[in-house]
């Protein structure tokens, strides 16, 4: 079990303040890694959990769509232990619109947070792993890297970026000691989902179709994020992970 144990480990997960990063900010502290969060709410309930697990935690509270502070946040994420090894690319938008009516706003507001900041925090945080000769990045991907979705192009469109990325830096970097790789979430229980599911006839169809019989939660990305800032990953490179309870088996 030492292959997925995260002791000395420091990690930046971004969008922790609730959700899905919070289930796997709170998964890598169990393993044993220190936190730090970087949403644009108050991450104090996620560093609340970590704490209590005798972990070290901070938070920091920035909007990621603007790009001049990225580096910034990396700077001050570093002052908790001095080094990063993990990064969690999690923090994302969803604008829901027709794609006949979405907005130009809508579709640059979703690519800049999404897919940019992405590419630009990998980057910054890369350079760091390079250095070190190690690292693990997990990026944030979904089913629509694979499939188009419905009223939501913009999103789409930064998902099947997303995973593309996550390939293009694992075939650069892997040779230096970091791995890159994503998971897809599933449909999720979470505040991105909360319109869909209030359709009690949408809710329905999607869940008959989950093999698992249910929708997904944080604490199912949990054991997935771990496993890929573990050890027990070193060899894995590129992939896309999907925790979907078997939706794109179907």
């Amino acid at each position: 079990m030492n292959l997925f144990d995260l002791k000395g480990k420091t990690a930046l997960v971004t969008g922790a303040a609730g959700g899905l990063g919070q289930g796997i900010a709170v998964g890598l502290a169990e393993a044993g890694a220190d936190v730090v969060s970087a949403s644009l709410g108050s991450s104090a309930e996620t560093v609340s959990k970590i704490t209590a697990l005798g972990q070290k935690a901070a938070e920091i509270v920035v909007d990621l769509s603007d790009h001049s502070k990225l580096q910034s946040v990396f700077d001050e994420a570093l002052k908790l232990t001095g080094h990063i090894d993990v990064l969690v690319n999690n923090a994302g938008i969803i604008r829901r619109t027709p794609a006949k009516d979405h907005s130009e706003k809508d579709w640059f507001d979703v690519i800049n947070l999404n897919l940019n900041t992405v590419f630009l925090l990998t980057q910054i945080t890369g350079r760091h792993m390079l250095e070190r000769g190690s690292g693990k990045i997990i990026n944030i991907c979904s089913m629509l890297s694979y499939q188009g979705g419905i009223n939501v192009p913009g999103y789409t469109a930064s998902k099947h970026g997303v995973a593309g990325l996550t390939k293009a830096f694992a075939n650069e970097w892997a040779s230096s000691g970091i791995q890159i790789n994503a998971i897809a979430p599933g449909y999720m229980a979470t505040d991105n989902t909360a319109p869909i599911r209030a359709d009690e006839n949408r809710t329905a169809s999607i869940t008959d179709r989950i093999p698992a019989e249910r929708w997904g939660t944080p604490d199912d990305v949990k054991g997935p994020a771990t496993f890929l800032a573990s050890p027990a990953a070193d060899y894995l490179n590129g992939h896309i992970l999907c925790v979907d309870g078997g939706w794109m088996a179907r």
